[in-house]
């Protein structure tokens, strides 16, 4: 029997998709101001001077980057409810879930930025008298910023593709939507078809984009 593509099917329940597409970009944008936050949190720990701060960095950064998002998803919305004895919802464990994944991975972004940074600028405010903190807040973090703009800009493409993890724990994101519609039509191709073209279209232009600003600060 030849199967016969309805296309129907994505007019008539527009509305519905594009509700779980608005809730996948306010995870995302909002993982990603966790993400941000924690990586530099993380990235000052792991350049301390002091051995034990540094140790729990760099301990935490191998155990988050080394062992599968969705594992640690699961984790945080299965475990921790047990080992703290609290209630997290599904849109919580999705935003803990991703924003600590991802902070793993910005302190590194953070940490090479920060280390691109001449020494003899560091020298130089140390000189006029600037204390660490003033250094790093006036002349490191500025022109470390404009380094690390383009991999923080793809971190927020990996982490709308990574958004889609939660429809395992019920989160209605698009893709969760996409499962529910299908599951009631019967019409899997066409709607993860759709779904897929939304991805492409929403992640692809800003991939060029990004590629397109690191050429720029690589002519600079």
């Amino acid at each position: 029997m030849t199967y016969q593509f309805r296309w129907d099917i994505i007019p008539g329940n527009l509305d519905f998709l594009m509700s779980g597409l608005e809730m996948t970009l306010i995870i995302s944008a909002t993982a990603l101001v966790f993400a941000m936050i924690g990586g530099l949190l993380l990235a000052m720990m792991d350049m301390s001077r002091f051995f034990v701060v540094r140790s729990v960095a760099l301990a935490f950064g191998e155990i988050i980057r080394n062992t599968p998002i969705l594992v640690q998803l699961l984790w945080v919305y299965y475990v921790l409810p047990i080992v703290f004895n609290i209630g997290i919802s599904s849109l919580s464990a999705i935003l803990i879930g991703l924003s600590v994944y991802m902070a793993a991975f910005i302190s590194e972004v953070y940490r090479a930025g920060i280390q691109a940074v001449p020494k003899g600028h560091r020298e130089a405010a140390q000189v006029l008298g600037l204390t660490p903190a003033q250094s790093l807040r006036r002349i490191v973090l500025p022109q470390a910023i404009r380094l690390t703009l383009p991999p923080l800009a793809s971190n927020f493409v990996q982490l709308i593709k990574f958004s889609s993890l939660g429809a395992v724990i019920s989160v209605t994101e698009i893709t969760r939507r996409g499962m529910e519609l299908s599951a009631s039509t019967f019409r899997p191709l066409e709607i993860f078809s759709f779904i897929a073209i939304v991805y492409f279209f929403i992640c692809w232009p800003l991939a060029m984009a990004i590629r397109l600003w690191e050429r720029r600060l690589a002519q600079r």
